[in-house]
């Protein structure tokens, strides 16, 4: 069974690949952000803990072998990585760097779900310790998680109750498109009436708190035919 609490980054420079990997996981049960390189990861890594990462190893600028050998400097995240090199050298350099596993591109979805899963069965179940804040920086505004505070430098930007339950969604899943139905049941049911041109409303009012220009939105994203999406920095 899918643990639901777990939280999966996939990093690969390859659209398409990305958004594949991203939605079949979804679907499978799993919390899904997404990255298109070592530097996005590394900005999404700094402000979320995540429960393993899926990292393509042939990437542009810092490779996903690079990438994990920095990483096991201070973190011992799971890390799954992907790649079309199948040669055995390449296998062990992965697993040299200090990756748990290692599947060649192509396989099926299947193949790499067992795979997430038996990684994650592997780690030791701890209790947390003193966890650092999580926070997602977007430009000069910074969202605190635990706290559900929005704030621009020094000032909290205030949320309307609608405002805040529609980022609390946003933030669980940065980088993953939510449709305005699951939007609709993500707000108060009293501001939203149950109607998508409500969300739709609310988005436009969210993103003046959000946006240095809310007209070309950088960080509350519309995703064509799937609805909203925020991409932090």
């Amino acid at each position: 069974m899918t643990d639901p609490q777990a939280h999966l980054l996939i990093v690969d420079d390859d659209e398409r690949i990305r958004g594949l990997l991203q939605k079949f996981l979804i679907r499978s049960g799993y919390l899904v952000s997404a990255a298109r390189d070592a530097a996005q990861a590394r900005r999404l890594l700094a402000g979320l803990e995540f429960d393993m990462i899926v990292l393509d190893v042939m990437m542009p600028g810092e490779d996903g072998i690079a990438l994990t050998r920095d990483l096991r400097k201070s973190s011992a995240v799971p890390i799954l990585l992907l790649t079309a090199r199948g040669e055995s050298a390449n296998r062990i350099e992965g697993l040299e760097a200090g990756a748990d596993d290692y599947l060649v591109k192509p396989f099926e979805p299947k193949e790499l779900l067992l795979r997430v899963g038996a990684i994650l069965r592997r780690m030791p179940q701890v209790a947390p310790a003193q966890a650092a804040p999580k926070v997602l920086h977007m430009g000069a505004v910074r969202y605190d998680l635990d706290r559900g505070e929005l704030w621009r430098g020094q000032e909290m930007v205030r949320l309307t109750a609608t405002e805040a339950a529609l980022m609390r969604a946003f933030a669980a899943q940065p980088g993953v498109p939510i449709s305005r139905d699951r939007l609709v049941g993500d707000s108060p049911s009293d501001d939203s009436a149950g109607q998508e041109r409500a969300v739709d409303v609310q988005i436009t009012r969210l993103r003046r708190k959000i946006e240095d220009d809310p007209k070309t939105p950088r960080y509350l994203q519309t995703v064509r035919g799937e609805g909203y999406m925020l991409q932090p920095d």
